[in-house]
């Protein structure tokens, strides 16, 4: 296990976070303006993307699900993630929203960790000094949360220091077969965004002119659903 001793939970960070599903031309312009302008993620390869792949859990009455759907204020979902083609480096990460701020809280974990508990083999996780390990279990025992979907896709991200701003764009939205075979990087998956981006702005107290002026679209649609939603739709 990770070698966190303290049981208390970290503090409490809250961003901002603005989401627009985007056309392929807009994306296009978009992209053009902030590469001109912010320097990359670190974890991008030579061509500026990389692939992200997250398993989501819920519950069997599809609690998170729902959550979103409504709009409920407060809401959390639990996700597995991992980038790129290897597994080894992967978390557990619980994200947030509160009165319409984002959050997560995180913890590393092995491989053999999350083959564990993809099997639902998680009495290990009720040994754990990290209070994120100890949620997943209490509520994996309580509200029977479970590995649900796969998600993945490319993303493209780009950062900017005033502000603490993140602008990214997630292409090539596809949907996993099988909770189990997360690990696997050559998981079979369907495409499921039809052509279309997402673009999201996250920051802290404030978005610079120079950031909301680079990511201007003219009719661009806020997304209603997450990533998670919309992969929901091809199970």
């Amino acid at each position: 296990m990770a070698a966190i001793t303290s049981k208390q939970k970290p503090p409490l960070k809250l961003r901002h976070e603005l989401k627009h599903l985007i056309s392929p031309q807009d994306d296009l312009l978009v992209t053009a303006r902030l590469r001109k302008l912010f320097r990359h993620d670190e974890n991008a390869d030579s061509h500026g993307s990389y692939r992200v792949s997250s398993c989501y859990f819920d519950t069997p009455y599809d609690k998170a699900l729902r959550q979103k759907v409504d709009g409920v204020d407060r809401r959390e979902k639990f996700r597995l993630r991992y980038y790129g083609d290897d597994p080894s480096f992967l978390r557990l990460e619980k994200k947030f929203k509160i009165n319409g701020l984002c959050g997560k809280h995180s913890v590393r974990l092995t491989e053999e960790e999350a083959r564990r508990i993809l099997a639902g083999e998680i009495d290990f996780l009720a040994r754990s000094d990290h209070p994120l390990l100890l949620e997943l279990y209490s509520k994996m025992r309580g509200q029977l949360l479970a590995p649900k979907t796969i998600v993945t896709y490319d993303r493209e991200a780009f950062l900017y220091g005033p502000g603490n701003v993140r602008v990214t764009i997630d292409r090539h939205l596809r949907s996993g077969l099988g909770s189990l075979a997360f690990l696997d990087p050559a998981l079979p998956h369907l495409p499921v965004s039809e052509g279309l981006r997402v673009l999201e702005v996250k920051y802290d107290a404030f978005l610079p002119e120079i950031v909301a002026l680079a990511v201007q679209v003219p009719g661009r649609q806020a997304a209603a659903n997450s990533k998670y939603a919309i992969c929901r739709r091809y199970d």
